[in-house]
C-alpha cells in the first residue's frame, strides 16, 4: 500500500504548566492521527498525568492511520528533544520496528498503547485492550440479538495486516460461533456467512462508502461488524439512506462518549468499551518511573473492556448506556 507523505504534528504540551526544568522527565506520545476522538482522549489522559507527575509531554501524530513515515519522524524528533520514554500507537506494526530498535539502542524505553507491534515483544511493554476479547463480546451479543435469523454479515475492517483490526474481526466471528482464526493471526477470517468485507480505516466517510458497496453486492445483509464507532456511524448513514436501518444490527468497538450516545439512539446495538485515558496515564507513569529508577515496564497489561448495550440479551453480560456514559474512555 502506498504510504501518504508524513505530515507530523509536533507540540510541547507541557508548556501549559510552565517552562520545563532540566530535571523533568521528558515523555513522547505518538498517536496514529490527531483527529480520531480515541487518540484525542488518549492525549488528554497523557497530558493530565504528565501535569500530575511533573513530566514534560511531547505529542505527535501522522496525517492518517497508516502513516508510518510520520511516526518514525516523530520518534526521531522526540529523542532529539530529550525523550527517554516513547509511548506509541503503531500505525504499521512491522514497519515501525527498525525505528523502535534504534530508539532502544539509545536507552529509550518504548511502550505501545492500544495497538501491538508485530512481534509484540519488539517494545518494552504494551498497555492495551484485549482486542480479541472485545470482538468476542460483540460477537456474542450479535448472535443473541439476531436470534434464529441466519446471519448475513458485512465487516467494515481497519486495513489488511493490522493486529488490532485482525483481533477484533476474528474475535467477533469467534464470539458469534463462526469459523475464525485465533488471536495471534493478523489475517482476517472469512466464513461463508460474511458476504462482504471492506476497509474503512476507522473513518466515517470510508465506512459509509464501504457499506454502500456492500449493500450493492448483497442487499440482504442483516448484521454489520465495524472496527470502530466512526465506521459504524458511516455504515448507519448508508443503511438509513437505503431504508434498511431498522433491519440491520450494527456492533462495534471503542466505547467513546459519542459512540455510547449512538448506542442509546439505536444507531449501534452494542459496543465494546475500551479505556484510552487509562492506557495513556499508565504509560506516562511508567515513563516517570523509568526516569527516576531506571526500571522499565515488561510485557502486556490488559487495560480492560466492557460490553455496553441499550438492550440486554439473555446470557450475555453487558452494562447499560448510563454506565457506558459514566465510564466513557475515563479512568473510573
Amino acid at each position: 500500500m502506498k504510504k501518504i507523505a508524513p505530515a507530523v504534528v509536533f507540540s510541547a504540551l507541557a508548556l501549559a504548566v510552565g517552562a520545563a526544568s532540566a530535571a523533568e522527565p521528558v515523555i513522547g506520545l505518538i498517536t496514529k492521527t490527531e483527529s480520531n476522538p480515541f487518540f484525542v482522549k488518549m492525549k488528554e489522559g497523557a497530558t493530565a498525568e504528565a501535569k500530575k507527575l511533573g513530566a514534560k509531554l511531547l505529542s505527535a501524530a501522522g496525517k492518517t492511520d497508516g502513516d508510518n513515515a510520520g511516526q518514525v519522524t516523530a520518534m526521531e524528533n522526540m529523542i532529539a528533544a530529550g525523550a527517554k520514554t516513547i509511548l506509541i500507537t503503531p500505525s504499521d506494526a512491522k514497519a515501525i520496528i527498525p525505528a523502535i530498535k534504534k530508539a532502544q539502542a539509545q536507552g529509550v524505553q518504548v511502550i505501545a498503547l492500544d495497538s501491538p507491534t508485530d512481534p509484540v515483544t519488539a517494545v518494552d511493554g504494551l498497555f492495551a485492550t484485549d482486542n480479541y476479547k472485545a470482538g468476542v463480546l460483540i460477537g456474542q451479543y450479535a448472535k443473541a440479538a439476531l436470534g434464529a435469523k441466519k446471519p448475513v454479515i458485512a465487516t467494515l475492517d481497519l486495513f489488511p495486516g493490522h493486529p488490532v483490526g485482525a483481533q477484533r474481526h476474528n474475535g467477533f466471528l469467534q464470539g458469534y460461533g463462526l469459523k475464525s482464526l485465533d488471536a495471534k493471526s493478523n489475517d482476517l477470517a472469512k466464513p461463508d456467512e460474511v458476504v462482504c468485507m471492506a476497509d474503512s480505516f476507522g473513518d466515517a466517510a470510508k465506512g459509509q462508502t464501504g457499506m454502500e458497496n456492500c449493500l450493492q453486492k448483497n442487499p440482504g445483509i442483516n448484521l454489520v461488524y465495524t472496527i470502530n464507532e466512526p465506521a459504524a456511524a458511516g455504515a448507519y448513514k448508508a443503511l438509513k439512506a437505503a431504508g434498511k436501518d431498522k433491519d440491520v444490527v450494527i456492533v462495534s468497538v471503542d466505547g467513546g462518549c459519542a459512540g455510547i450516545k449512538d448506542v442509546g439512539a439505536g444507531v449501534i446495538a452494542a459496543t465494546s468499551q475500551q479505556y484510552p485515558l487509562r492506557m495513556a496515564a499508565m504509560g506516562v507513569a511508567a515513563g516517570v518511573e523509568y526516569a527516576k529508577t531506571g526500571k522499565k515496564v515488561s510485557g502486556y497489561t490488559d487495560t480492560g473492556v466492557t460490553l455496553i448495550a441499550a438492550k440486554a440479551m439473555a446470557g450475555v453480560d453487558s452494562k447499560d448506556v448510563k454506565t457506558g456514559t459514566d465510564l466513557c474512555w475515563g479512568n473510573k
